[in-house]
C-alpha cells in the first residue's frame, strides 16, 4: 500500500514574540484535497500560525515542506512557486481596476511576468482569457469588467479566493474568507469553496461556525498557540474541552 505524500506538512512550529508564546510546537499535516478548518478563541495564534507558513513570520523552531520540499526558510513569493498560496482579513485587491485584471495581474505573476505582461498585448490578452475563465469557475464571471470598488464586499472576498486559485497552488490557506460578509452572502461563500478543485488541499480559518461545519471534515482546534484538539465536526462538537474552551454553546 501506498502512502500519500502530504502536500503540507508541519513539525514541531513554535514562535515567541518577547517572552509571549503565540505558537507552541504546532503539528498540523494536510494530504491532497484536505478540508481542514482551523478554529479556536481570539488571541488563539490562527492568523499567526498562517503568517508563518505563508512566509510572513519566520519561526524560531519547527519545520515547514510542501509535497516534501522544506519551505520554512524560504521568503513568501519562493512559497507561492512551490504552491502555496493564501487569502488575507483585510483584503489587498486593486480598487480601481476590473476584476478580471486584478486576477490576470495574479495570472501573469504565476507565468514570470508579472507587470511585464502589460507590455506584451498578446500574452497580456491570454492571461485575461485565463483571469475570465477564474471568474467564472467561483461564480463570478459576470463581474471581469466591473471595477472592484463597485464589488459587493462578499464579491470582493471571492475575487481573493480567484487570485489565489489562478496561482494553481498545491495548498490554500483562507484567512477568514467569510469577515464582514453579510450574513445572506456568507451561503454564496459556502458555494463558491464547494466549487474549488478536489486536489487542492485547503486551510479555512474562520469564526463563522456554520460554515466551517459545512465545509470541513476535519477541524484543528488552536488555544493558547498548542493544538487543542483535531477530528471530525461531529468529534469536535462533542469533545468537552472543546466546548469549554471555545465552542461553548455554538454548537
Amino acid at each position: 500500500m501506498t502512502s500519500v505524500q502530504p502536500a503540507l506538512s508541519v513539525q514541531g512550529l513554535s514562535k515567541q514574540f518577547g517572552a509571549l508564546a503565540v505558537t507552541r510546537s504546532v503539528d498540523l499535516e494536510l494530504v491532497p484535497g484536505a478540508r481542514v478548518g482551523l478554529i479556536g478563541p481570539n488571541g488563539a495564534g490562527k492568523t499567526t500560525l498562517i503568517n508563518l507558513l505563508s512566509g510572513v513570520l519566520r519561526p524560531d523552531a519547527g519545520r515547514i515542506q510542501l509535497a516534501g520540499v522544506a519551505v520554512e526558510r524560504l521568503r513568501p513569493e519562493q512559497r507561492v512557486r512551490c504552491g502555496l498560496a493564501r487569502t488575507h482579513q483585510i483584503n489587498t485587491l486593486l480598487a480601481e481596476s476590473c476584476a478580471r485584471d486584478n486576477v490576470a495581474l495574479a495570472v501573469a505573476e504565476r507565468q514570470g511576468l508579472a507587470w511585464r505582461a502589460f507590455f506584451h498585448r498578446r500574452r497580456w490578452a491570454r492571461c485575461c482569457e485565463e483571469a475570465q475563465g477564474r471568474l467564472e469557475e467561483i461564480g463570478l464571471g459576470s463581474a471581469g469588467e466591473r471595477p472592484v470598488r463597485e464589488l459587493a464586499y462578499g464579491q470582493q472576498r471571492l475575487l481573493e479566493i480567484a487570485i489565489a486559485m489562478a496561482l494553481e497552488p498545491r495548498v490554500l490557506l483562507l484567512d477568514e474568507p467569510a469577515a464582514g460578509v453579510p450574513s445572506g452572502e456568507v451561503s454564496v461563500i459556502h458555494a463558491a469553496l464547494g466549487r474549488l478543485p478536489r486536489e487542492v488541499a485547503i486551510l479555512l480559518i474562520e469564526h463563522d461556525m456554520d460554515l466551517v461545519f459545512r465545509f470541513a471534515s476535519e477541524i484543528v482546534v488552536l488555544v493558547q498557540g498548542s493544538v487543542l484538539s483535531r477530528g471530525t465536526p461531529e468529534q469536535t462538537r462533542a469533545n468537552p474541552r472543546v466546548r469549554a474552551a471555545y465552542l461553548g454553546t455554538r454548537a
